[in-house]
């Protein structure tokens, strides 16, 4: 069978080109019911504290926390100063009136209840290095210690750059716990992008992964006049320098620091205050810090973690596998907070994970959840599709037959059927259980994919495999999640319903429903670090939270994100086009295609910026010549012998071009009107990249460049808007 043979495959191949580097109606009734800018220091172990000789007890600390007459909603809900102190947004019951917790009350809570499991594994040569929780609390005590000798002022950062490990965890909590800000900065950034980020968090120390990473942080640190201290965790020193140390040399550092102090330090630490530092990626811009509080991260992972159903180790312990960045929050959220909230097992990739180390790490750990964003989904899929189309004809006709069964009994599913007929049942012997197998997701109930838009195609391609992929979505500044899809209650394309104790508006709302997502909740964030005016840009007056994305709810609650308002083009004629659905369907038409960027602000009709898929260089990042497998198998049922992008855009394949404008003429065709369609494209030499600039760290397209760097193509557009000539074809 086609399948048994997939099955022992070498799946490694699987990501081998991915790239190296990666990072989801009427206004709902809202509490506003708020945290008193003095909020009462923690409570002792009996929920109990005595303040001026009197006795309070943890309802009467809870009613402080409170407003008591918010009549102006947003008044203390955000700060932009380093040590400000925000009202958080308690509910009067359920889930959002838990009582606010530091990060370090979350481990402290951890530590009785799974202080024996296993937290961390890191593998050295073919072992498997493993942590209790109780190691684990121990090793950021250590390094929180360190960092105060070190000379870690309170509210200042710790920028951390590098893959992730043991280390980078333990550093961000060890941070926390020192009274700094954990600072993730991502291992893409340029010196001068690092340097901006340490000068805008105050990093008193930076710690680095290797000597690659420390050059960067070498080549600005004349400029960082804050900066006391590196520490790099992984590969030997190449040379001694003043105040650079080893991780081992960092952890003895602070030896001779009591507990006394570090104490001190970590009980004057309060729910509403900040701990952590979280960088947008700067697609518009420079990028913002944005300030996450204690009860931000404690909170969210409380409520994101039942809502999803989350296990406790106690009952049967969760494992995943940290790879994305973790300068990224979902990252966090997953990585860091959730697994110690739950229990969870955490297992670290190889620092080679996405050029092809991942699927051996799946199939080794077999996690019980999984995070993927949108392009490793999409490149596990063309390496399936790839290797499917060497067997032969009958293998392909029962890989087919699964695939249409898989997918017509699970959207069934997603309506509401608990129907699993017979040919189902058979196909998950012979088929489904071989793959998930395969891939290493065996015991895997929770597939996940966020942080960019996902193809409909790759959604319903793992559905017909019975491997549902759920869609999350949220933002850094939501600390993460704010609606996440369900196995029994989710939609293609959607996102999902709102996390328990988060609600949702959508702000001025079109005749179709689009409007404004907007967010509240005690997940949101405290302010952008010393940008005031961005921040008033982004909480209103009522409190909300502005997303700038563009969605609606369909009749059953679930949320549908249609777009970006900065994205949005305004045409000549002034009609407003959200440009994703219509790049999205090109893709889906032309399954050649890698990136599409529509343009045409201000303009009397849309162009297109087309790219093909192509091969990655694994080091460096930068998109290659050859063309993808499943691109070179598609160029051949078009009559094409083109194996490399240079052979399409330099000869003007015609076959390869007929055929993109054989699919932009079917998106057409669709298009609700005139403005709406794709009067002409071009393709370009060399796919977008992160290395190239033209993506974000979590591989969102920035426009802004994209425009820039390919202003000439633009403008040769609009050169002459009477030519009637619209296929590239015939010019």
């Amino acid at each position: 069978m086609h399948w048994t043979i997939l099955s022992e495959l070498d799946m490694a191949t699987i990501l081998a080109d991915s790239a190296p580097n990666l990072d989801v109606p009427v206004p709902c009734s809202v509490s506003l019911d708020d945290v008193l800018m003095d909020a009462p220091s923690r409570a002792v172990e009996d929920h109990t504290t005595e303040t001026a000789g009197e006795i309070k007890t943890e309802e009467s600390q809870l009613d402080m926390f409170r407003s008591k007459a918010p009549s102006s909603p947003a008044s203390g809900l955000w700060t932009t100063r380093r040590d400000g102190e925000v009202k958080l947004r308690l509910e009067q019951h359920g889930i959002g009136s838990e009582k606010p917790k530091t990060v370090h009350e979350l481990f402290q809570e951890s530590l009785r209840k799974y202080g024996d499991y296993f937290a961390l594994a890191s593998k050295k040569g073919d072992t498997w290095v493993k942590q209790t929780y109780k190691q684990y609390y121990e090793e950021c005590r250590k390094a929180a210690k360190s960092f105060i000798k070190l000379g870690l002022e309170r509210f200042h950062g710790v920028g951390i750059l590098g893959f992730n490990s043991s280390e980078w965890f333990i550093a961000d909590i060890g941070a926390i716990l020192a009274g700094g800000f954990a600072v993730g900065i991502y291992t893409t950034n340029s010196p001068e992008a690092c340097q901006y980020v340490a000068e805008n968090c105050g990093a008193n120390i930076l710690v680095v992964e290797n000597d690659k990473q420390l050059q960067k942080i070498l080549e600005v640190q004349h400029k960082l006049p804050l900066l006391k201290a590196i520490i790099q965790y992984n590969e030997e020193l190449k040379e001694k320098r003043p105040n650079l140390y080893t991780w081992s040399e960092f952890m003895g550092l602070g030896s001779d620091v009591p507990d006394s102090q570090l104490d001190k330090i970590i009980d004057s630490q309060k729910p509403n205050q900040c701990c952590t530092l979280i960088y947008t990626s700067g697609t518009t811009g420079q990028p913002k810090g944005v300030m996450l509080s204690h009860d931000n991260i404690t909170w969210t992972a409380l409520s994101a973690g039942h809502y999803v159903q989350l296990t406790e180790a106690t009952e049967q312990q969760e494992l995943v596998i940290s790879y994305l960045p973790l300068s990224h929050i979902a990252a966090q959220m997953i990585d860091i907070w959730l697994p110690i909230l739950f229990g969870a097992q955490v297992f670290f990739a190889q620092p080679d994970a996405l050029k092809g180390s991942l699927i051996d790490t799946l199939r080794e750990v077999r996690p019980t959840a999984f995070m993927g964003v949108p392009r490793v989904w999409e490149k596990i899929e063309e390496r399936m599709k790839s290797v499917g189309t060497k067997f032969s004809a009958l293998r392909r006709k029962v890989a087919a037959w699964a695939k249409d069964v898989g997918l017509q009994t699970n959207l069934k599913r997603m309506n509401g059927s608990s129907e699993l007929p017979i040919n189902f049942r058979i196909a998950k012997q012979l088929v489904y259980k071989k793959v998930r197998k395969g891939l290493g997701l065996d015991r895997c109930t929770k597939c996940y994919t966020g942080a960019a838009p996902i193809t409909k195609e790759t959604l319903e391609y793992f559905l017909s495999l019975d491997i549902p992929v759920y869609e999350l979505y949220g933002m850094s500044e939501s600390c993460g999640p704010h609606t996440i899809s369900l196995p029994d209650s989710f939609r293609i394309s959607s996102c999902g319903k709102e996390i328990t104790g988060c609600q949702t508006m959508i702000y001025k709302p079109d005749s179709d429903g689009n409007g404004e997502i907007c967010f509240a909740g005690r997940h949101i964030f405290m302010g952008y670090l010393n940008m005031e005016d961005k921040t008033r840009e982004a909480i209103d007056e009522e409190g909300w939270l502005h997303s700038g994305d563009l969605g609606k709810h369909d009749k059953h609650g679930f949320l549908y994100i249609t777009g970006r308002i900065k994205e949005l083009i305004i045409t000549a004629g002034g009609e407003n086009i959200p440009p994703v659905p219509i790049e999205d369907a090109v893709k889906e038409a032309v399954p050649i295609i890698s990136n599409a960027m529509l343009v045409g602000d201000k303009a009397k009709f849309l162009s297109m910026l087309l790219t093909l898929k192509c091969n990655v260089d694994g080091e460096t990042g930068e998109p290659e010549d050859d063309l993808t497998p499943e691109a070179i198998a598609y160029c051949l049922k078009l009559g094409s012998k083109a194996t490399k992008v240079s052979d399409i855009v330099g000869g003007k394949d015609k076959a390869v071009y007929a055929a993109i404008q054989k699919g932009i003429a079917l998106v057409n065709e669709k298009a609700t009107s005139n403005a709406q369609k794709i009067q002409k494209w071009v393709l370009l030499e060399k796919d977008f990249s992160i290395a190239g600039g033209q993506l974000g760290p979590t591989m969102k397209l920035k426009r802004p460049v994209v425009t820039k760097m390919y202003k000439d193509q633009i403008d040769q557009f609009y050169a002459d808007v009477d030519n009637t000539s619209r296929n590239p074809l015939s010019k």
